[in-house]
């Protein structure tokens, strides 16, 4: 899905730079073409090694969700602080049949999301989370 967000819009950059400048001032100045091409080849490396870098995890007492290529993070959210948990699917997610879950707690900072999950992946992790939340915090 992003990778082909990111071939339509620079597909348009690199038509665009190339295109005008080289029916208006001649061949030489469809060059300008080559450096969003470039940022389109490496966008496209790029979004596979971060795509391979989200992994989560179901502990015993809390949620790990792992991020990163260059700048690895680490969220931890424990169920008992959970007060909601959404699946979300926008128009290009449901075409390519992806779903998101995001996890609500009272810190504003947290962010912990986990993108590109099957929707049937994503429903059974959201009622799995939402149950152990309710597990835990009935302690509370």
């Amino acid at each position: 899905m992003r990778r082909l967000l990111l071939v339509f819009w620079l597909g348009l950059i690199t038509l665009a730079a190339g295109l005008v400048p080289g029916l208006l001032a001649g061949p030489a100045w469809a060059l300008f073409a080559l450096p969003p091409l470039a940022l389109a080849v490496w966008g496209w490396v790029m979004i596979e090694r971060n795509w391979r870098s989200w992994r989560y995890a179901e502990r015993a007492d809390d949620l790990l969700i792992s991020r990163g290529v260059l700048w690895r993070e680490e969220t931890v959210v424990p169920y008992g602080r959970m007060q909601l948990v959404e699946v979300t699917s926008g128009p290009v997610e449901r075409h390519f049949g992806l779903a998101s879950v995001q996890l609500h707690t009272a810190a504003a900072a947290t962010d912990a999301t986990i993108p590109g999950l099957d929707p049937a992946e994503a429903e059974r992790l959201r009622d799995r989370l939402t149950e152990l939340g309710e597990a835990r915090s009935a302690g509370l």
